[in-house]
């Protein structure tokens, strides 16, 4: 093992070299040493980290010591602490939607205890100097939020690897940053958080309003309450039954409730096993719960259909069938959209419903620094657009707090608000675009983008904005459709446009269906499903094996029973045989027993009633499945684009069939 030294003989030029050729991922094995003599390092170490210097032993036979800079030593220097959380930084909105144990997970495995040798020896360098994202250098307004909120972003002073894995971006299709032209965002749960305890408890009281004052449900349903935890997405509705289900990637319904009573296996196979076809689990029968807003109305049916069971006397009249519930459930969310229910309360105090993100103005100033254009493609109107919008970049404009404006248009190339999704992406959409004079709200005719006189030579040439930052370049619309956002980007091919959203049908699955747009899924769930994943590492072992176990019994079970079935033995023999057979049976019954508890145990640990989001017991779920069919990459945050550059190459993990796998345990 070759430890280099810095020494007396060495020059700053060396010692920079050296920085240099570790940013690279290789160290040379003979190298020039660094004075003490001459003070500090070329470059700092990152804040909140104990460090004496790259002591560990790589694959390239390379270390560091710095005792003479005067630092603190490490107890481990495999101990970087890439999960320093600060107070400052806010949970995704489903991180507590886990009821296990995994709130009070200490998070060792993610503040760098590697524990794998294999972990150990693949990453030389785990903190570094990296320069801002900029071209000139001057560009350092956003170097604070890292050092405030001990987060190593890639644009900013200091860089990390490897990830926390909370925050990583996973590969699903391999994606070359360099191809990506265009980068498009939606708004509502991709770059606004919303915060599940208030806006999910505002859209379920908002409905039971309407329900009970607009569709004539009785005026006990106001007393009712949410239970935000309890629902999660990838879920189906069946609107004929009344019933929640979840199912494997093979459509298999594994879980399944009418109402809040879960239905026994038996009851599960009698109502969607035993039918002579299958079944699609599609509209107009079912309703996927693919977002995060169709929670509170899924919640909402599951109460009524208990509801209808228990007093069918007291429902309206027309409420005849649980399809129509769900019916007048979306009914009543509907009329909460379109009156402002919803979109007023958030906008009288975004903080109350909206999770802030500081990394959010660094995200896109690192994107537009890149050279890609942004663009915003969002459902929701341009009012509201305009109030989410200036809260995420820190202007709430409420009383006391800092005045809205329009600077936040100046980081997108074109805004697209009321955009229909999934409307917008689908071929043949005639659509009307129309600009929006964003001094007054108000629209103006355009010709696919292109300005169109009005009557007496009124036109937008004659409206003045009340932001001289914001350019003319950063244009605002309604309507129109995907043919005019790639007439708007000057896009030559789909390929060049990489669109993150939350939504798997309305964002991901359509744009990269109709269009070929490269996708990213944000799925928030995804940090808490992490942290249980490691905590429960043990447990899953222990299953594996049980499971193991539980084959090699049955196959010697049923190799005796063979044998006793049609092969002669004596009277002795046939004797031992049925005492073995006997036996087996009744091991192999408690280990199933054991596995099977061991299967409920690890469920319930990631959520009590609908276990891990992406499995359904050993199989893919079918939101796995579907976030694994469409979405190039996924996340837990938007903002994780933070921590890599705009032109990295991801690369997706290598594939395996069953019998792969078995051949790697020979």
């Amino acid at each position: 093992m070759n430890f280099l030294r810095f020494s007396s003989a060495s020059s700053a030029s060396a010692g920079h070299q050296l920085q240099n050729s570790l940013l690279l991922g290789f160290a040379h094995g003979s190298c020039s040493t660094w004075s003490s003599s001459l003070g500090a390092p070329p470059f700092r170490v990152p804040r909140r980290r104990a460090w004496s210097g790259l002591k560990q032993a790589s694959m390239f036979g390379c270390a560091w010591e710095s005792q003479s800079w005067g630092m603190v030593p490490a107890a481990n220097p495999w101990d970087y602490g890439v999960a320093v959380h600060s107070r400052r930084e806010t949970r995704s909105a489903s991180v507590s939607r886990s009821v296990g144990d995994a709130e009070n997970f200490s998070g060792n495995w993610f503040a760098g205890k590697f524990r794998n040798l294999k972990s150990r020896s693949k990453w030389s360098l785990y903190a570094s100097r990296v320069e801002p994202y900029s071209t000139n250098g001057a560009d350092r307004s956003y170097e604070g939020v890292a050092a405030v909120d001990g987060e190593l972003l890639w644009s900013g002073r200091w860089w990390a690897r490897p990830i926390d894995a909370r925050k990583q971006i996973f590969c699903n299709r391999s994606l070359n940053m360099k191809s990506i032209d265009a980068i498009g965002f939606d708004m509502d749960y991709t770059l606004a958080q919303y915060k599940p305890e208030t806006f999910e408890s505002l859209a379920y009281v908002g409905t039971i309003q309407k329900l009970v004052h607009n569709l004539n449900y009785p005026s006990e349903l106001l007393q009712w309450k949410f239970d935000w935890r309890f629902m999660v997405r990838g879920l189906v509705l069946d609107k004929r039954r009344g019933c929640i289900l979840k199912m494997d990637r093979h459509k298999y319904v594994k879980v399944a409730y009418h109402g809040f009573r879960e239905l026994s296996r038996d009851d599960r196979q009698a109502m969607y096993g035993n039918t002579l076809s299958r079944e699609s689990y599609d509209e107009p029968d079912y309703a996927l719960i693919d977002t995060l807003f169709s929670l509170a109305e899924a919640y909402l049916f599951m109460q009524l259909v208990d509801f209808k069971d228990a007093f069918p006397d007291k429902m309206p009249s027309g409420a005849y069938d649980y399809s129509q519930l769900y019916k007048d459930v979306r009914s009543a969310v509907d009329l909460c959209h379109r009156d402002g229910t919803l979109k007023q309360a958030v906008a009288n105090d975004p903080s109350k419903y909206i999770n802030e993100d500081p990394l959010i103005i660094p995200m896109l100033k690192m994107l537009k620094q890149s050279g890609r254009k942004l663009f915003l493609v969002t459902n929701s109107l341009w009012d509201y657009t305009h109030v989410v919008m200036n809260f995420l970049c820190g202007k709430c404009g409420t009383e006391g707090g800092v005045p809205r404006d329009d600077e936040w248009l100046s980081y997108f190339d074109v805004v697209v608000t009321g955009s229909a999704k999934p409307t917008f992406f689908m071929d043949g959409n005639r659509t009307p675009l129309f600009e929006v004079d964003i001094s007054t709200g108000m629209l103006q005719n355009t010709d696919s983008g292109v300005p169109m006189a009005q009557i007496g030579g009124v036109g937008l040439e004659g409206v003045v904005l009340p932001n001289a930052t914001v350019k003319k370049a950063h244009r605002v619309f309604q309507g129109g459709s995907v043919a005019h956002l790639h007439n708007l980007l000057s896009i030559e091919a789909s390929s060049q446009v990489l669109y993150v959203g939350d939504h798997i049908y309305g964002d991901i699955l359509r744009s990269k269906k109709e269009l070929g747009w490269r996708t990213m899924l944000v799925v928030p769930e995804l940090a808490a499903e992490l942290d249980v994943l490691h905590q429960t590492m043990t447990i899953r072992k222990e299953i594996s094996e049980l499971r193991t176990q539980r084959d090699d019994l049955e196959d010697s079970l049923l190799r005796l029973e063979w044998c006793l079935r049609h092969e002669n033995h004596t009277d002795e023999d046939q004797q031992r045989l049925e005492q073995e057979v006997a036996h087996l049976r009744k091991e192999n019954a408690i280990v199933r027993e054991q596995h099977r508890q061991g299967q409920r145990e690890c469920h319930h640990l990631f959520h009590k009633t609908w276990g891990q989001l992406m499995k359904t017991g050993y199989q893919n779920s079918r939101f796995s499945h579907q976030v694994e069919r469409f979405a190039c990459l996924y996340t837990s945050h938007v903002t994780n684009l933070c921590y890599y550059s705009p032109n990295k190459s991801y690369r997706t993990t290598e594939d395996f069939m069953p019998h792969e796998l078995q051949g790697d345990r020979r």
